[in-house]
């Protein structure tokens, strides 16, 4: 029988305090983004405790050798979905993720079904059968996704992002005239969050009143962190259909929230990787068209 090729393993140490085997993984295999995944990962038999498949509510002791190992299920269907690739090495690479597909989940297109149309798989020794995204965007939400190619660089951008040390960027044209910048640090599912805002501009609109273009830097990475922190404080992103209005929704163009820079270290080289790119033409489509209604009204 072939073995399973062993992703990660950690042997517990011996003053590990009392913890049950969930709370514990979730600290030591930090490639897995959220519980929700080491609960699914645990389901299928891909985390092993002393060679063995992992049970939730094991207690921890020292000595137990704990293993991640790659999925037996087979690579997906190729979906053709081109994108634009803005950095590639052996290691990783840097994608421009449309809007309107999820980066993974049980659905066909997705982007992690994608990304072997776009990118090529590593030819390092320990290389990723299939490259895997190393945090998400909401579908909706378009801009710079991170990819791993190998298991080294998977488990040290994981690091990077457990310890809070990629900054993202992200623009995104908000509901009425916002503050010039300012902080909003209020819990997202009982858990801290918190996210910093500073205005670019701020035009009339007949339809909305007015609409703020606005630079937002997450400081947590909670779902949905960004449409509830702006939607609780009375600026919802534009074409947010769950936390935003239905009369500020437009047929065919989505959500105006767009990832445009990210700021990190190499997981390979330890070099410093900074990547922007420009928000989608529709934005500033829309707030041009708005302030020529809004001039043409008020003539």
């Amino acid at each position: 029988m072939k073995s399973k090729k062993v992703i990660q393993s950690h042997r517990v140490p011996e003053d590990i305090p009392q913890v049950r085997f969930i709370d514990y993984a979730r600290q030591i295999f930090t490639i897995i983004p959220s519980r929700q995944g080491v609960r699914k990962a645990i389901k299928r038999g891909e985390i092993l405790i002393d060679g063995k498949p992992a049970e939730y509510g094991r207690w921890m002791q020292p000595g137990m050798l704990l293993e991640l190992i790659e999925s037996e299920k087979k690579n997906p269907k190729i979906f053709s979905l081109k994108f634009e690739v803005i950095y590639e090495d052996e290691f990783l690479a840097v994608i421009n993720k449309p809007a309107g597909f999820p980066v993974s989940g049980n659905r066909f297109k997705t982007i992690e079904n994608a990304l072997l149309y776009n990118i090529a798989i590593s030819n390092e020794a320990d290389a990723l059968s299939l490259p895997k995204p190393v945090h998400r965007l909401d579908a909706l939400t378009s801009g710079l996704l991170i990819i791993a190619k190998t298991t080294s660089a998977r488990i040290e951008l994981g690091k990077q992002f457990a310890n809070k040390e990629i900054q993202k960027r992200y623009r995104g044209i908000v509901m009425a005239k916002i503050a010039d910048q300012g902080t909003i640090d209020s819990p997202v599912e009982g858990k801290e969050a918190i996210t910093d805002f500073k205005l670019i501009e701020s035009i009339p609109s007949l339809r909305s009143g007015w609409l703020s273009l606005v630079d937002l830097w997450p400081k947590t990475g909670r779902t949905h962190q960004l449409r509830i922190h702006l939607a609780g404080i009375g600026h919802p992103i534009l074409g947010d259909k769950l936390y935003g209005e239905e009369h500020h929704v437009f047929q065919g163009k989505g959500l105006f929230l767009c990832a445009v820079e990210l700021d990190f270290l190499h997981p390979i080289s330890g070099k410093k990787l900074n990547f922007q790119i420009e928000e989608p033409s529709k934005f500033r489509i829309h707030l041009e068209r708005e302030q020529e209604r809004w001039k043409k009204f008020n003539r």
